[in-house]
């Protein structure tokens, strides 16, 4: 307890002018009553004027700052920046795959009434289209550099992410086996930012309107 009253003396004294004096009288008192024992009150220490007393309490309120570290003031606050619009990315994605390769409307287009021949023709375009929207978005490369129906090793402590078993699994790895697919995975991420109103963060696709000539 003494300990941490003399710390707290002592940061008092040397950040306040009235704590200082009060201190240095404290002192002085005790040191007439070690010399002069039973003098009572008459050394009593003399109370500061009361804007001094006001001004020393609020000195010794304030945090003081360690030894040598240099004191800190808070750091301003930026202002908030204005948050727009916000909209999934698996929907601007969507709408990127409509609008670049119409993948929206074949797969939602009924196709009774059209031949395998005429499917796979109108397929042939949005395939390719789509093929190059991802690339572009993502990168897309096989996860193993390898041929399908190839012999590989599955390593010991392999990530359940990077590799999928099939077939007759037992005991531990590494187990060897036939590739089937390679996987695929991203080198990138570039989805194009959502620049719309809120209102239409949900569109995947605008009306189409052809205007007649009167």
């Amino acid at each position: 307890m003494r300990i941490w009253v003399a710390i707290q003396a002592f940061f008092a004294v040397l950040f306040s002018r009235v704590a200082a004096e009060r201190v240095r009288q404290a002192l002085d008192q005790w040191a007439q009553e070690r010399q002069h024992p039973g003098a009572g009150s008459a050394g009593a220490i003399p109370q500061p004027a009361p804007a001094e007393a006001a001004a020393g309490a609020t000195l010794l309120q304030e945090p003081v700052p360690s030894p040598g570290r240099p004191a800190t003031r808070p750091a301003a606050k930026s202002p908030a920046r204005p948050i727009g619009p916000t909209r999934s990315e698996a929907l601007t994605l969507l709408a990127a795959l409509q609008r670049e390769a119409r993948l929206v409307d074949l797969v939602l287009e009924p196709l009774d009434q059209y031949t395998d021949a005429q499917i796979g023709a109108a397929a042939r375009d949005v395939l390719r289209n789509t093929a190059k929207t991802l690339d572009r978005f993502f990168g897309l490369r096989p996860v193993l550099q390898a041929e399908e129906g190839t012999i590989i090793e599955v390593p010991r402590g392999f990530d359940p992410n990077r590799y999928r078993l099939v077939g007759q699994v037992a005991g531990q790895p590494p187990y060897r086996g036939q590739l089937i697919h390679p996987g695929w995975q991203a080198s990138r991420c570039e989805l194009p930012t959502w620049t719309g109103s809120e209102e239409a963060a949900w569109i995947i696709a605008p009306a189409e309107v052809e205007i007649q000539s009167s």
